[in-house]
């Protein structure tokens, strides 16, 4: 590539980026103003009068319907999307359509807005592919060039889903790329940074979660994060199998009624408790901020979200995996502090918001196997640097525990299992 060619790339990318920026921003406002609804709604429904529990059942079931009506129209627009932007990259898929981006955005507002246990980043992601593929459509370039635009543009979405502009690069280098060529990188670094600067314009300039000063663990506690993160690797490759085994099971019955069904059983977890449901962000901030929930409550919201999660996934709607990952990884740290503190001489409480981060990077690291991703993910997300060593080496040992046990990538796993394209898709 030449350097005229290299220069007409990268404001491409920069223009794709302003773009997924803005749409991407406006995707988080209004799933903040959807989670502000739903709780106000479970709120309301407790103070009725008879079975109240059947409004957030409805909604949710309401919701989750709208959502796969979306997906019978754009098929594609189903799932999280970043496996179909991997395979895109590896010449295994088409380059998404422009068409794409409406379904994703009302689908993903429609299903995760109501209370889905689905992420935001997998649509936004997808979102920034099809931006980026139609921008270079646009500008005359090649095929190859179509792809590797709609990846760079995909991994500034992932920046904008979490503002998280070095986490979004690498998401695209270390796990969809799986190399660090220069064109890539410079065309992600562009579209990132152009895209996170025009999300912030939309949503506000702030990490996604407020984290108290934390002190650094001493060294002594660093093989109980090993420890930790060998755990936190078996967990993850439990979940992926969980979220697969959602997948595979197809219910003779028609894919609006099992969106319907999924909807309902969520709706009704939410009238148990709304942060149950939903992306988690709210609860992941509550712990992160030092909120102390007692160890019966971590274990329900654990059980909960860890079973919801993948129940979920399974409607078929738009939704990605990511932010219930962070939720659970919170969970997870809590849970593992309060179970080995009556084990050891001291009062190990206050581990529990350190672990709860490092859970974060390490629970993500085993179900994505993309570490480095995960470690920066999560730095950037609570713009904290304190945890950073026994981050690393409990991320390394989650990832180390789930090759052990032989477990592929979740989206691996997820892009051997999307169907054909058509015969004679472009």
């Amino acid at each position: 590539m030449g350097v005229r060619d290299s220069v007409r790339v990268c404001l491409v990318a920069i223009l794709a980026g302003a773009v997924i920026g803005f749409v991407g921003g406006a995707f988080r406002w209004c799933l903040q103003q959807a989670d502000t609804l739903r709780v106000d709604l479970a709120d309301w429904s407790h103070r009725l009068a008879g079975p109240g529990w059947l409004i957030p059942v409805a909604a949710t079931a309401v919701g989750a319907t709208l959502a796969a009506l979306v997906v019978r129209w754009m098929p594609l627009a189903a799932g999280s999307g970043i496996q179909h932007v991997e395979a895109v990259y590896r010449g295994d898929a088409s380059p998404p359509e422009l068409r794409l981006l409406p379904a994703k955005f009302v689908g993903g507002v429609l299903g995760i807005g109501s209370g889905l246990v689905l992420g935001r980043e997998g649509p936004t992601v997808h979102m920034g592919a099809a931006i980026g593929a139609a921008a270079a459509r646009c500008a005359h370039l090649g095929g190859q060039t179509v792809r590797m635009l709609q990846t760079a543009v995909g991994g500034a979405g992932l920046a904008v889903a979490f503002n998280a502009p070095i986490g979004g690069v690498l998401f695209t280098l270390e796990e969809v790329t799986k190399s660090f060529r220069l064109p890539t990188v410079l065309a992600t670094a562009f579209a990132a940074a152009t895209g996170v600067g025009c999300a912030r314009l939309v949503v506000g300039d702030h990490p996604d979660f407020a984290v108290p000063q934390l002190n650094s663990p001493g060294l002594q506690w660093l093989p109980l994060f090993v420890v930790f993160g060998l755990a936190t690797g078996c967990l993850g490759v439990f979940y992926n199998r969980l979220v697969l085994a959602f997948v595979d099971y197809r219910p003779r019955i028609p894919t609006l009624a099992k969106a319907a069904a999924i909807g309902a059983v969520i709706g009704l977890v939410m009238f148990v408790h709304p942060l149950a449901t939903g992306g988690g962000d709210t609860l992941t901030q509550s712990i992160l901020g030092g909120r102390s929930l007692e160890l019966a409550v971590v274990v329900g919201f654990l059980v909960l979200r860890f079973l919801a999660g993948p129940l979920s996934y399974a409607a078929a709607v738009p939704g990605g995996l990511f932010a219930p990952l962070l939720a659970l990884g919170t969970l997870w740290g809590v849970l593992f502090v309060g179970c080995v503190d009556p084990l050891l001489p001291g009062d190990q409480r206050p581990l529990a918001v350190p672990m709860a981060i490092v859970g974060m990077a390490a629970f993500f690291g085993a179900t994505v196997r993309a570490p480095v991703t995960g470690v920066v993910l999560v730095v950037e997300m609570t713009a904290t640097t304190a945890v950073l060593v026994p981050m690393l080496a409990a991320t390394a040992a989650a990832v180390l525990a789930a090759e052990l046990l032989g477990s592929p990538p979740i989206y691996d796993s997820l892009r051997e299992r999307m169907p054909p394209e058509p015969t004679g898709a472009a």
